[in-house]
């Protein structure tokens, strides 16, 4: 049956419907926007989807093994890259490339023309050439101008975009995408899904990285990677450092805990920590103040702002230590 093409997809029944409806029909938009939390199957069911297109709905073993291991002519898989001695390395290959991560990695203007370039060849094998683009909201200002000059004019190829955050995105690019929203999972779904990859949810786990995975296994276990990756005593003293809590922090300490994360926390994991350390402020109290600073710091580290004078600033703030006003 045509819905064994999505067999082991939990939790996504109106993202396959909506797929499966265009297979069965053979009406393909050129370009797909597939939009909702990392780790819930929007790879997964990218790639199904492609093997559909390719073999028809009811799939193909051999399509999809290729598809898997990446090396079917006639698809071009692009993730965000760091560059490294002029060189652009894939974000999933970099720690073991031993690339320095300082700045987070970004989809580049060179990537896009490659995929203007392979859309605009023949196909090998399939009806068409394909093309998916991971956490496409990691875009430079130049690549999003391109990749939205080729959904002006996609040609006979399919462009399929992943992203977990669709309002960091042009309105212009999500308007030219048909899109398919993905949702985070129950947890029953959620331990259902661990059980089957033989991992589950573990007791210790801080209650904040459940949350912040937002129903997804592939969050959770992201999650559980970053906490465990920490240095030692990392996260207690950001919690000590807000004022508030149960003895005062010193402006020394501030900036020395300023020093150690910007020194030990490639930025990647600064912007991370931030993620749990917001979760954990608004759960111990409700203060939309500490929030917006630390808001604010996440823009600056994504701007590429030096890290550690922009956590100087941030936690003597927080700390109480200098007025923020």
């Amino acid at each position: 049956m045509a819905e064994e093409l999505f067999a082991g997809l939990l939790g996504q029944e109106q993202a396959t419907a909506l797929l499966l409806a265009a297979l069965q029909r053979q009406h393909l938009a050129p370009a797909y926007l597939f939009c909702g939390p990392d780790g819930v199957g929007r790879s997964i069911a990218a790639r199904r989807f492609l093997e559909g297109v390719i073999a028809g709905p009811l799939g193909s073993a051999s399509v999809r093994r290729r598809l898997l291991e990446g090396n079917h002519p006639d698809l071009l898989w692009v993730e965000p890259t760091y560059s490294d001695k002029g060189q652009l390395v894939p974000a999933s290959q970099a720690a073991a490339a031993g690339v320095s991560r300082k700045a987070p990695p970004q989809l580049r203007l060179e990537q896009v023309r490659a995929v203007s370039q392979f859309l605009a060849r023949r196909p090998v094998e399939a009806p068409r050439c394909l093309v998916v683009i991971e956490a496409v909201e990691a875009m430079a200002e130049g690549a999003a101008n391109a990749l939205l000059k080729t959904l002006e004019e996609p040609g006979d190829g399919l462009l399929i975009l992943l992203t977990a955050a669709p309002d960091r995105l042009l309105s212009t690019i999500r308007s030219r995408c048909q899109s398919i929203p993905f949702s985070r999972l129950a947890p029953d779904q959620l331990q259902q899904v661990l059980a089957a990859q033989g991992l589950q949810s573990e007791a210790a786990d801080p209650p904040e990285l459940v949350e912040l995975a937002a129903g997804s296994p592939g969050a959770l276990l992201e999650q559980r990677r970053q906490w465990l990756a920490l240095p030692e005593g990392l996260a207690r003293r950001c919690t000590e450092l807000v004022a508030g809590a149960e003895r005062t922090v010193s402006p020394v300490e501030a900036l020395a805990l300023a020093r150690d994360l910007s020194e030990a926390l490639e930025v990647e994991q600064q912007l991370w920590l931030l993620n749990w350390w917001q979760l954990q402020l608004w759960r111990r109290c409700h203060n939309p103040v500490q929030q917006q600073r630390l808001e604010s710091l996440r823009r600056q580290l994504r701007a590429f702002v030096q890290p550690r004078l922009a956590w100087e600033v941030a936690l003597l703030e927080l700390s109480g230590a200098v007025d923020a006003g």
